[in-house]
């Protein structure tokens, strides 16, 4: 079983249904209401999903005048802590997340960290090789090779040639080197590559700016329209590979509501953009002055979704849930006439409770459940059969 999952960095208001969605937001020194963070979740993710994101904690140990924030999809995620921080000017800081997966009832999972970034802006880039070379130490201090982690955010950068880009993608030890997924391994691009100097040749990766105006519709953020790269995710060797049970879905990478027609234009300019819902257009314009950049990873999950009982010689799987439908696959219980079929919630809360008849096969039972983790129980009688997890 493979699950899909996807990444967005660094601002967005109106979202799809993704798993989960780091996001670099500046908290504009607290003002906005109800705390920014708790702004997001009320005023953006709960009315979408409700209930269904969180945020992790987060540093400020720079004292700076904003912050970078990590928002998951809690039925997908859980949130372990932070790994490290680094501050230059602002916190660097990696976070640690684990994949729910039935994996969980053995002890194992799979684990995603996400080191978010917000460099120093401007055409000098002595201060962001530095926060980028000290951020990169820190890591190196945890780990021996980089494991399956995403590092992403605002990295001002105007070109590859930048020190701090080049020690990402390009270090003295390439278990700690990061990939840029147009360049590889998606190949779009080759290096070098200077996407200040020669923007249209980088047209639908531009995330800065998607307002050609300083002042419209606000006065927050920057002009010029889709004229250089700041913002990107770039992924770990395991992330490339597969080798750690989570990989990087090819050609996956994309700036949302770039068209690659907004070179020197606003994102809702002429022409017209269809490349997204036009509310979303608009709510991008309204909120943010970037593009948001979005990846998405699959998630193997095929080692992790089946329990077996010696004792009752018998066996059960989530084959998969398909529409409001679930298919489970039952080997050894004809001994039962009846079997009770219980999901829960990853808090335990019943989603749906189905008496069917026992017998070996393919059973499909009615679930309604949304796109999340799920606890499924078989009983007969009182007597619990066995249990396991599986993912919507």
């Amino acid at each position: 079983m493979k699950t899909i999952v996807s990444y967005c960095s660094p601002h967005i208001l109106a979202l799809e249904k993704v798993a989960a969605i780091p996001m670099f937001l500046g908290d504009n020194s607290g003002t906005a209401p109800a705390g920014f963070a708790d702004s997001i979740l009320r005023f953006a993710l709960d009315s979408a999903f409700a209930n269904r994101y969180a945020y992790c904690s987060y540093t400020n140990d720079a004292a700076a005048d904003n912050i970078s924030l990590l928002f998951y999809d809690k039925t997908k995620f859980g949130f372990t802590g932070i790994v490290v921080t680094y501050s230059n000017v602002t916190d660097f800081s990696t976070y640690k997340l684990y994949y729910k997966s039935s994996g969980l009832i053995t002890g194992d999972t799979i684990f995603l960290y996400v080191t978010l970034n917000h460099t120093q802006s401007g055409n000098s880039s002595t201060t962001r090789n530095a926060q980028i070379s000290g951020e990169m130490s820190q890591l190196a201090s945890i780990f021996t090779a980089l494991p399956n982690m995403l590092n992403m955010g605002d990295f001002n950068t105007h070109n590859s040639s930048e020190g701090c880009y080049q020690t990402l993608v390009s270090p003295s030890n390439p278990a700690f080197a990061f990939s840029d997924p147009p360049f590889y391994p998606d190949a779009t691009y080759v290096y070098p590559a200077d996407w200040d100097n020669n923007p249209l040749d980088f047209a639908k990766n531009l995330t800065t700016s998607t307002r050609s105006s300083s002042s419209v519709p606000n006065s927050c953020g920057t002009s010029g329209g889709g004229k250089s790269w700041y913002d990107h995710i770039f992924l770990s060797p395991p992330l490339v590979s597969g080798t750690m049970r989570m990989r990087y879905i090819p050609h996956s990478y994309f700036a949302v509501g770039n068209d690659g027609n907004r070179t020197g234009i606003s994102i809702n300019g002429l022409p017209v953009n269809t490349s997204a819902p036009a509310s979303v257009i608009q709510a991008i314009f309204q909120m943010s002055n970037k593009y948001p950049v979005m990846a998405s990873l699959e998630v193997d999950t095929s080692t992790l979704v089946s329990i077996v009982s010696t004792r009752l010689q018998s066996s059960f799987a989530v084959c998969y849930p398909v529409h409001q439908q679930l298919r489970i696959r039952l080997e050894g219980f004809e001994k039962y006439n009846t079997i009770r079929v219980e999901s829960k919630d990853m808090l335990g809360h019943n989603i749906s409770e189905n008496e069917v008849p026992s017998a070996d096969g393919i059973i499909q039972i009615p679930f309604n459940g949304p796109p999340g983790s799920y606890i499924l129980e078989l009983y007969n009688g009182g007597s619990l059969l066995g249990k396991t997890l599986f993912t919507k």
